[in-house]
């Protein structure tokens, strides 16, 4: 709701800027009308001035940029990202993005396939988390997976592995 009222607020207060100068005959008539005024109503004059100045042009973007923090990764293109798979989104940018290309995580890798044209389900992702993936493997071997990288067995494990197997599967492919 603040968000909404300052945004409203500071379009009123440029109209009636605007009017003010407008109403005096241009720049000119509202610097005479100002400057013919006393010393105390030039002073008020700039104080308000850069009280608004300060509010709109500090405190407004400041109030915008933290306020919306808690809110800045919670979702993904549309899509409302549970407490466990914003972690897993973490945990991906910090082991997985270096190879693999997931637009939701802002990863470009080039060694490991591209998870976003692949979309794999959850049990596919968590399997290759805690088995890793070999290049040539033999075809009873657990580590069979998609693409041509060599990727290592855990390198996340237990819960943390659930989330990012969990943020792969429902973001992958949604860019």
């Amino acid at each position: 709701m603040l968000p909404v009222v300052a945004f409203v607020a500071f379009w009123v207060l440029l109209g009636l800027g605007l009017f003010f100068i407008a109403i005096r005959g241009g720049i000119g008539g509202a610097r005479a009308t100002l400057q013919t005024q006393s010393r105390r109503g030039r002073k008020a004059a700039g104080t308000i001035f850069a009280i608004v100045y300060a509010g709109f042009g500090v405190a407004l973007p400041i109030v915008f940029l933290v306020g919306n923090h808690a809110n800045a990764s919670s979702q993904y293109a549309g899509v409302k990202l549970t407490a466990g798979e914003k972690q897993g989104r973490e945990l991906f940018g910090e082991h997985c993005a270096v190879c693999h290309t997931l637009g939701a995580a802002n990863a470009n890798g080039k060694v490991g396939p591209n998870l976003d044209m692949l979309r794999p389900p959850e049990s596919l992702v968590l399997h290759t988390i805690e088995n890793g993936c070999l290049q040539n493997p033999p075809s009873d071997a657990p580590d069979a997976c998609l693409g041509q990288g060599t990727m290592p067995p855990g390198l996340v494990q237990g819960r943390d592995a659930q989330n990012v197997a969990a943020f792969v599967a429902k973001v992958a492919g949604q860019a």
